[in-house]
């Protein structure tokens, strides 16, 4: 898989790499001072995504929140998105529709496609050909998406007389899409409405329960972990009432296994690309224009220079080592950046660690958890995607462990 060759290649040849991929130039970084030096140091010269057949064919021609052009458009679609969709109460109003089982196929098939190496990407002549069928496949997808989608957005106008009291996200993104700015870096169209919610639904949902599903199965395999977190639900929560979102910041064990789960199994190993605006230095190497930017976080989570016993799963490293206790997901630690940093980090970061702390957390506290009849051993082998999944589902055992009345409410 490419992020484990990446991480094989760099134990040789050091933490920043030049490669040459077809005709295209690229850098790897692979250790946190070469992510914090090329996504902070040198974060505006990298703000930008080179294009490929997934943005083109998938994500409306780069009209959406994650591939499109860093400037007036993406800092208005990131901030709609923090107003309107990633605040704590939006969490509330939308989750009806992130547990939708309509995508869940269809989520499944665009974060496998997006992992793979197309020719064409990187022999742009020849793209035309696509000797693999990616982009053929790519187009079909896009069809059922835009399809789902626009009648989402149809049914939603159609009630929006009912929403005006109180308005959710969809109705605010379209109240300002109405396309009335002359200047295209600011006109927001419905196009780029649709491309964000596919955005919105897409990468939030199977990222983060992929990181769950391993979380999961490294405490079947250490059930002592498992037993650990539960004691310390009991405590705080009871048996009379379910885990509440504000129960978290009380749980400092769950939010560790999270955090130790985020550095060993993270949603996203490589980064998606960013590509170089101009030729720069980093670490004393000459970057040229046009550089693709891959960080190999996968890496990164187990670098045995930043990391003791860096291939165990020990959720008590950020427990009781005073350096790890502090350390936060959220971009700011480039020895733990599941979500990516710097200017292009995903935007839905705060909303998918609190969905990883409180669907496990609930998963947990609610259910005790035993591996199948005759299965001694879990296989804990990994499949590529843009999303890192078990190569094998998880199948586990679960029986009710809280108050009876507590699943009846």
């Amino acid at each position: 898989m490419p992020h484990v060759t990446l991480t094989k290649m760099a134990n040789k040849y050091g933490p920043i790499m030049y490669l040459k991929m077809g005709t295209r130039k690229m850098v790897v970084a692979s250790n946190p001072a070469a992510a914090r030096a090329f996504l902070k140091d040198a974060g505006h010269n990298f703000a930008n995504r080179p294009s490929n057949a997934g943005a083109t064919h998938v994500a409306y021609n780069s009209q959406d929140m994650v591939f499109a052009k860093y400037g007036p458009k993406w800092r208005l679609m990131r901030k709609l998105c923090n107003l309107h969709l990633l605040g704590g109460k939006a969490i509330e109003n939308w989750a009806q529709g992130r547990e939708s089982n309509e995508f869940k196929d269809m989520v499944v098939e665009l974060m496998t496609t997006g992992g793979y190496f197309n020719v064409g990407d990187f022999i742009p002549f020849l793209g035309w050909l696509d000797l693999q069928g990616i982009e053929r496949g790519m187009k079909r997808l896009h069809k059922r998406f835009d399809a789902l989608l626009t009648r989402m957005i149809n049914e939603h106008v159609a009630s929006n007389d009912r929403r005006k009291s109180k308005p959710d996200f969809l109705y605010a993104i379209m109240a300002y899409g109405g396309g009335d700015h002359s200047d295209a870096d600011h006109n927001f169209t419905l196009t780029n409405v649709t491309a964000l919610l596919l955005n919105l639904f897409a990468a939030g949902t199977d990222t983060s329960s992929s990181v769950i599903e391993w979380a999961l199965a490294e405490m079947l395999k250490n059930p002592s972990i498992m037993n650990k977190a539960q004691q310390e639900m009991d405590q705080i929560i009871g048996h009379e009432r379910r885990l509440q979102e504000s129960d978290v910041s009380n749980l400092p064990y769950l939010r560790a296994i999270c955090n130790e789960t985020f550095r060993l199994h993270p949603s996203t190993p490589l980064n998606l690309p960013r590509v170089a605006a101009e030729p720069c230095e980093i670490a004393g190497y000459f970057i040229p224009k046009d550089t693709r930017l891959s960080v190999n976080i996968w890496a990164i989570g187990r670098d045995p220079d930043g990391w003791e016993k860096a291939l165990e799963f020990k959720p008590e490293r950020f427990v009781s080592d005073e350096k790890n206790k502090k350390m936060d997901p959220g971009g700011n630690d480039f020895e733990l950046i599941p979500f990516g940093a710097g200017r292009r980090i995903c935007a839905g970061t705060r909303l998918g660690i609190l969905m990883v702390q409180f669907i496990l957390g609930t998963l947990v506290h609610s259910f005790d958890w035993k591996l199948p009849e005759g299965v001694s051993e879990l296989n804990m082998e990994e499949t590529f995607g843009l999303a890192l999944q078990k190569k094998v589902p998880l199948t586990a055992m679960v029986s009710p462990r809280l108050s009876p009345r507590v699943y009846t409410l």
